[in-house]
């Protein structure tokens, strides 16, 4: 499923757009001020919302940094011809929105609690004028979601307000020691939705505490037609930093037979249906994006040329490497590579270090998927640019919600 953002509206007003351009500095300086006072307010508010947005990203202010550096990129490209564009962005946005669930109402209580919150940092700076200009930023920032979301829930025949189906566990696998794979099947007797490879699905749970909790994983394969695979690696804390509440209770709590609420698949990280070579290029968990491409291509185009670069910390750390191998064998031209920051001696298939893609032989015009932490992805675009791979024929994929920081950085 593919849908393209729309166009933008006739941006801003001559007025507001005056006004945007004259305090979009002072805006962005205080961006992080301004979507840190917001979240409390808003949840204060409407505590209903904390079930919705993840937590543990709120925590470590990811979650309100994404905000602030979307809001305010978006209102640099409406009165900026020269400034990135940004639909990739509001696409993805898009997808993440319809995965939980987002509804059109519930923008309204954003925008109330976010320009309320610009009120209380900037304090008297904000006039009546600037007031209304925000506002109208915040709106056609608005509209234009609230259009795009309405196009993919209708794509994939979703309900807004019933978005999630109840999905079987039925098998469960030890990929790993901090690895597991769920594989699940609708439990409502129904079809399971078309999957495009590299697609996810946000997977809520009720913890102990009571609190719902959203997040969002990959489906790494759709090998069997009737089911779906989830892998999901524990997030260890660091730093003195808790668990991850949501991974450790899949890895505790659930078991066979158990039944999971889940949201149709949602996504753009997909395989273009062209026939030139492919590179998929992943660092520790982004390994679940590969095998569901190499399925496809394996059950589709197994003429086309397929490289595989992946880097963990040790093969013990390797999620599903051995599976990618083995559907890999069914390609005509399938080539893998492997890096571990600790290598066993008697493992002659990996290379020692960190991912060196001057070692991979390339292709004339290949294409190139990349999935795995934001550095990881940095390096791997760096390292082929500089090998001449144009930066369009790259693309991406990033865990967390830093969306806009990887589009700006890319």
């Amino acid at each position: 499923m593919s849908v393209t953002a729309p166009a933008l509206p006739s941006l801003l007003s001559d007025r507001s757009q005056a006004v945007v351009a004259a305090t979009a500095a002072v805006v962005a300086a205080h961006a992080d001020a301004i979507t840190a006072r917001f979240y409390p307010r808003m949840f204060a508010d409407r505590p209903e919302l904390l079930g919705v947005f993840n937590l543990a990203n709120q925590a470590t202010g990811e979650q309100p940094k994404a905000l602030a550096a979307s809001v305010v990129a978006y209102a640099v490209q409406l009165i900026d011809p020269a400034a990135p564009s940004f639909e990739h962005v509001l696409r993805r946005i898009a997808y993440k929105h319809v995965s939980l669930g987002i509804r059109p109402e519930q923008y309204t209580i954003v925008g109330q609690h976010l320009l309320a919150a610009v009120g209380e940092v900037l304090g008297d700076a904000v006039t009546a004028e600037v007031a209304a200009a925000w506002d109208e930023v915040y709106w056609l920032f608005a509209t234009q979601l609230i259009a795009l979301e309405a196009r993919l829930y209708a794509a994939s025949s979703v309900d807004p307000a019933q978005p999630l189906r109840p999905y079987r566990v039925v098998r469960r696998i030890e990929e790993t020691a901090d690895v597991i794979s769920l594989v699940l099947e609708p439990d409502d007797g129904g079809e399971r939705p078309a999957i495009a490879p590299g697609q996810y699905v946000s997977v809520f749970v009720d913890l102990p505490d009571h609190r719902r909790q959203p997040r969002q994983y990959t489906v790494s394969s759709t090998a069997v037609g009737t089911r779906l695979q989830i892998t999901v690696r524990r997030v260890r804390g660091v730093g003195g930093a808790p668990d991850g509440q949501v991974s450790s209770f899949l890895h505790d709590q659930v078991e066979v037979g158990d039944v999971l609420q889940l949201s149709a698949p949602a996504g753009d990280f997909v395989v273009d249906p062209t026939d030139g070579p492919l590179l998929l290029a992943s660092a520790g968990a982004g390994i679940t994006t590969v095998l569901p491409i190499v399925e496809h291509i394996a059950r589709t185009q197994p003429q086309r040329s397929v490289i595989v670069a992946h880097a963990d910390r040790t093969a013990q750390d390797h999620a599903l490497r051995e599976t990618v191998l083995h559907v890999g064998r069914q390609l005509d031209d399938f080539t893998a590579y492997t890096w571990y920051e600790t290598v066993d001696p008697a493992d002659t298939r990996a290379r020692s270090g960190y991912m060196d893609l001057t070692e991979v032989p390339l292709p004339a015009n290949v294409q190139v998927f990349t999935c795995g932490p934001l550095p990881f992805m940095r390096h791997v675009r760096a390292s082929l640019m500089a090998r001449g791979v144009p930066a369009s024929n790259i693309r991406y994929e990033v865990f967390g919600p830093d969306l806009w920081a990887a589009q700006a950085t890319a």
